[in-house]
């Protein structure tokens, strides 16, 4: 079952897609307690809910159907959410990552124990950053994730457009309007330097044919991650997969991965509460 919501965020009105689980087992399952674990999908660059080749809707069905509540939302500027993207910068992002979890966290059918933030590209950087300041996530799932913000963006955006960027105007991206204040703020936030507040674990996932966000900041990530006193971060290179996972294999073998990180998640810590009993 799928509802198509919107969750208010100050004066913006953020587009989302509630799916409910659709296996009743194995809802009862994972949740244990009569409550379901959620995952919320925050999207990359300029991107939204659907996701490119409808990576999120592939995604967000297969998990429901695993007994996980998912939610997938534009952020500000994107999809059918109101507002400029961009317009605030990063910590806006982080602001309306932090709404949708009040929102999720409001459903009386929804495990506060079991939080998962799956981020793609900037979304990865931004689901990182939103983790390491809201206690609320347990768990985080990056995909593909940005790891530099500014410069991953400005190669991205191209140097060549990037020069002409003046103080009181911005420049046009694909019909998105970029603010100086949007890469202030990308400046701003170094997700390196942030991962060491969260204790939660995480699972990256990156394509070898990555050719938009190096292949190489995972096994980085997974080595500063480990560096933390609480958590795992575990590494899925997903082979001859581009930055969007756009083809069914690569698409099949990124959600089949997650899931079962996160299933073998569950179960390791299920072992670990039993034994401490």
């Amino acid at each position: 079952m799928e509802h198509h919501i919107t969750i208010p965020c100050g004066e913006l009105e953020l587009a989302a897609t509630l799916h409910y689980p659709t296996d009743k087992e194995e809802a009862d399952c994972r949740g244990g307690s009569g409550k379901w674990p959620v995952i919320i999908i925050c999207h990359g660059f300029i991107g939204n809910r659907i996701g490119v080749d409808r990576l999120f809707v592939k995604t967000a069905r297969a998990f429901s159907s695993q007994g996980y509540m998912v939610l997938r939302f534009d952020y500000a500027g994107c999809g059918e959410s109101t507002g400029d993207y961009g317009a605030e910068g990063l910590d806006a992002m982080i602001t309306q990552t932090r709404r949708v979890l009040d929102y999720a966290l409001s459903l009386d059918c929804v495990d506060s124990h079991q939080v998962v933030l799956l981020g793609h590209s900037l979304g990865g950087a931004v689901a990182l950053l939103t983790a390491a300041s809201d206690r609320r996530v347990r768990t985080l799932v990056m995909w593909s994730a940005v790891a530099h913000p500014h410069n991953d963006i400005v190669r991205i955006v191209g140097k060549d457009a990037y020069r002409q960027l003046e103080a009181d105007k911005g420049i046009d991206h694909k019909g998105y309007l970029l603010t100086p204040v949007f890469f202030d703020s990308l400046s701003k936030h170094q997700p390196f330097e942030q991962l060491r507040k969260f204790g939660g674990d995480v699972l990256i996932a990156h394509g070898t044919a990555d050719d938009d966000i190096p292949v190489d900041y995972a096994p980085l990530y997974q080595k500063m991650f480990w560096l933390r006193a609480d958590g795992q971060c575990d590494l899925e290179l997903i082979f001859q997969a581009d930055h969007t996972f756009s083809n069914r294999d690569s698409t099949l073998t990124l959600i089949g991965k997650t899931s079962a990180w996160l299933l073998d998640l569950q179960k390791r810590k299920k072992e670990w509460y039993d034994w401490m009993i």
